[in-house]
């Protein structure tokens, strides 16, 4: 769908890496500028795995092309004016000094391509005191609260063992990009688009920045998985293996109750309703604790779906890649031209079609030729 559509990708590691990916996958040329040594440090980020870079590597730089340029020299950054004046949009998460350093801040670049929409992904944002502070996700997870609201009270608290910050904002980043881009069939201009590990990561602290800001509640840690405002939400151990239940309201208690033989609870005062439960939480998920520990995890999940109380049980990664559903989804993409080497595609369809990675990511400076070419969009595209 994005076919038309020319990315400049100067992106390292993970998060401008991951918006280049997700733009490639959606079928637009993207170009991804590396430096001449060694390239992105993510073809380091981990074992070799294929043409001697990590898996990493390969997982946020599919189906794009690599051209390495110094963008230090003249040279290097003629090579980058001449891309960009047939290009579409711009996306870099360099270090917050670098742009203006090399001259490709976004005044002046985009004196140069006024059409151009250009993508700066920073740490801390673009304003304020941290402003020209490199970051990394852990640290963001760490500024930005998410470390200390996670994890069971009774254990330290703990980052989310995924990249949800760096990909989140790649994402976010995705979103400015096609909004500039219709923006700009109305203007003809293109526009300046800024997202940022920070912001991202307040993003998903919304909930509990709200309720603090509007009702001066700091939202606990819950144990095992619980949800602060919903009693019983998380997961509890059976017989021989975790599950997770979601009591959503008060409907969904009631049959909860009956299948655990507790209908005596529908009308206690202490329980009845969400609220009060949220009240005696500790002492109710006590005593639901200890009837679903007295059998197997299928018997419940059984009686569970039956009675139409949303379950789950608490899957690892091998259970999940073996599950029909996780099969039907055709979420697992192979590539006709790396062996058995498969990726997880974009978790997105199109009027019923997935749009799946095309190639694995490129050998540094593979697509140089580009630069010096004919200079029109056609030769970037077939390049």
């Amino acid at each position: 769908m994005l076919a038309d559509v020319t990315v400049l990708e100067l992106g390292q590691v993970l998060a401008g890496p991951y918006a280049g990916a997700i733009l490639a996958d959606l079928g637009a040329t993207v170009i991804k500028i590396e430096k001449p040594d060694g390239g992105d440090d993510g073809r380091r980020m981990g074992a070799p795995f294929l043409n001697n870079d990590s898996l990493t590597f390969h997982e946020y730089n599919r189906g794009k092309r690599s051209v390495a340029l110094d963008l230090k020299s003249p040279a290097g950054l003629a090579g980058l004016h001449e891309l960009a004046a047939h290009a579409d949009v711009l996306i870099h998460n360099l270090r917050p000094d670098v742009p203006r350093a090399i001259g490709i801040e976004p005044e002046r670049f985009c004196e140069h391509h006024p059409r151009l929409i250009y993508c700066e992904i920073s740490g801390f944002g673009h304003a304020g005191p941290l402003r020209l502070e490199p970051a990394f996700e852990p640290l963001i997870q760490a500024y930005s609260g998410i470390v200390s609201s996670n994890g069971d009270p009774s254990a330290p608290p703990s980052r989310l063992p995924i990249s949800a910050v760096d990909m989140g904002t790649g994402m976010w980043t995705v979103i400015g990009v096609l909004t500039a881009l219709r923006e700009r069939e109305k203007t003809g201009r293109g526009s300046v688009v800024r997202t940022s590990l920070l912001e991202t990561a307040l993003g998903w602290m919304s909930p509990r920045i709200n309720a603090f800001v509007n009702e001066g509640v700091e939202l606990r840690r819950e144990p095992m998985s619980g949800h602060p405002g919903l009693v019983p939400y998380q997961s509890f151990a059976s017989a021989d293996g975790d599950l997770f239940v979601c009591v959503g309201n008060d409907r969904l208690f009631a049959k909860f109750c009956t299948l655990l033989e507790r209908e005596a609870w529908i009308t206690d005062p202490a329980y009845a309703t969400n609220r009060a439960r949220l009240i005696h939480r500790d002492e109710l998920v006590g005593r639901i604790g200890e009837i679903l520990a007295g059998r197997p995890r299928d018997y419940w999940l059984d009686r569970l779906r039956a009675a139409g109380v949303p379950c789950s049980p608490v899957n690892t990664v091998p259970d999940v890649v073996a599950l029909e559903q996780f099969d039907a989804l055709e979420m697992l993409s192979p590539f006709l031209d790396a062996g058995a080497t498969r990726l997880m595609a974009l978790p997105l369809t199109f009027d019923g079609a997935r749009s799946h990675p095309r190639s694995v990511a490129p050998r540094l400076g593979a697509d140089n030729a580009i630069v010096g070419a004919a200079g029109e969009r056609e030769a970037i595209g077939s390049a």
